[in-house]
């Protein structure tokens, strides 16, 4: 599907319920491990360098991060609008304990509760096997009920004729279809198509304009 963000902004940080925006877009969230490079995808796909911050220091991002995005999935479609939601990182240590609960509880607080949140981007390592947290993470978004693609990203760091088998090897590993794996590159911008293609078909089969308008509950 051919396609392009035609605007792309930040909206605004939230650490708790009352704050996340209110208006009815369709809603994806990227989730992954500390410096894994959530971030980095994120601007890769609405080719915006900077606007996610970008850190070379894990555990930076401690908050959620809401974003807008104006797509046009073609020349002749209706611009629409989108929310990318860049969540903080999981598996980060070196942060004082309650600080760590804080986080967890915040971010499973939205990946439960969030109604017009149509995906979720799990973003792995493709160089390595997903470990167990990136198991227990998708776990959870399963058990919740969350459309998951799991992005395998720093592909450029392999070599070409490796790709293919990591990303199998991903797919495999995490018990998912070949297909539900998208091989990415921030750096190379690869993938990214791909990537809104899937995002594209999964926002179609989701909420009527207007859903879920109303402020959530307390």
């Amino acid at each position: 599907m051919a396609g392009k963000v035609i605007s792309a902004e930040f909206v605004k940080t939230a650490t708790k319920r009352d704050e996340w925006p209110l208006e009815p877009w369709p809603e994806i969230a990227f989730v992954g491990r500390s410096n894994v490079g959530k971030s980095s995808l994120l601007n890769a796909l609405v080719r915006r360098t900077g606007l996610a911050r970008v850190s070379a220091t894990p555990g930076r991002t401690q908050a959620l991060q809401f974003f807008k995005v104006l797509r046009q999935d073609s020349p002749k479609a209706r611009p629409r609008a989108l929310a990318l939601c860049d969540l903080p990182g999981y598996g980060f240590a070196k942060v004082p304990q309650a600080e760590r609960d804080r986080w967890a509880a915040m971010i499973e607080d939205y990946l439960r509760e969030r109604k017009r949140l149509v995906a979720v981007v799990l973003i792995v390592d493709a160089r390595h096997e997903p470990p167990e947290s990136d198991r227990e993470a998708l776990a959870f978004l399963q058990a919740h009920g969350r459309r998951v693609l799991v992005a395998a990203t720093k592909m450029d760091k392999l070599p070409k004729s490796r790709r293919f088998a990591a990303a199998r090897g991903a797919a495999l590993a995490l018990a998912l279809a070949p297909d539900d794996v998208v091989p990415c590159s921030a750096v190379e911008g690869t993938g990214t198509d791909a990537l809104w293609t899937r995002l594209g078909a999964l926002v179609k089969e989701r909420a009527s304009p207007g859903e879920d308008e109303a402020p959530p509950a307390p």
